[in-house]
């Protein structure tokens, strides 16, 4: 079976976004040499997802950031990031902070309470 040169420059990859109530992985054929950012256009995700802004949103291959421009090779996974909600540092400072009050955490080190630590 003879692969023609037209079959050869095409590529097969997926486009995954996801929500946390919806999610979506399309397939498509893109043509050999396209960029990350041809594909998420071609695929059509962000006439599904309109809030995905290209110039906000962070993008990565197989879970590994990639800049728009990155060519695509075949079988390639292109993942749309969301922006983070809140920062995990601040949350787990407030975290941390909120255990202290509460008497969950040394009030110096902020570990656990040594129970056999002698009371003031």
């Amino acid at each position: 079976m003879e692969v023609t040169q037209a079959q050869a420059a095409i590529i097969q990859i997926e486009v995954v976004y996801g929500l946390a109530h919806k999610q979506k992985l399309l397939s498509l054929s893109v043509s050999q040499g396209a960029t990350v950012e041809q594909a998420i256009i071609e695929s059509g995700i962000i006439t599904l997802f309109p809030e995905i802004d290209l110039n906000k949103n962070k993008v990565g291959i197989w879970n590994k950031a990639v800049k728009l421009s990155t060519v695509l090779e075949s079988l390639d996974r292109i993942e749309i990031y969301r922006p983070l909600i809140a920062d995990p540092k601040e949350v787990r400072k407030r975290r941390a902070e909120k255990a202290k009050l509460e008497g969950r955490a040394d009030k110096t080190t902020g570990g656990r309470v040594n129970p056999l630590a002698k009371k003031d």
